[in-house]
């Protein structure tokens, strides 16, 4: 997985498939982001061509731990939107279509 930032936004990059065999190193690298960067983070869905119940785990681990809500993803492909509305993580995490679209989301003002 790299990492990109926009100002204080972590941009996770995963590629592959988020699963059992991958899921602990994904959820590693998902908190440490989250410890570290101020702003949120968002984790790019672009490379990701399946997550798993233990994927959808560590994300579910990642929003707790980002209380703040400054976590999202975006870039997610038809099947992993299909996954998500299967487990209803929409109602758990933020999704956009692009990582630009949820920082964006983040520094509007709300009324």
């Amino acid at each position: 997985m790299t990492e990109s930032a926009v100002s204080d936004v972590c941009i996770l990059h995963p590629v592959g498939r988020i699963d059992g065999s991958s899921s602990a190193d994904f959820q590693t690298k998902l908190l440490e982001a989250i410890g570290r960067a101020s702003g949120g983070v968002v984790i790019d869905f672009n490379e990701i061509d399946y997550i798993s119940s233990a994927g959808l785990r560590a994300l579910m681990t990642a929003v707790r731990q980002r209380k703040d809500r400054h976590l999202a993803v975006a870039g997610l492909r038809p099947v992993i939107v299909e996954i998500f509305e299967i487990a209803r993580f929409q109602h758990v995490i933020k999704i956009f279509g692009t990582a630009a679209e949820a920082i964006s989301s983040w520094s509007t003002p709300r009324p």
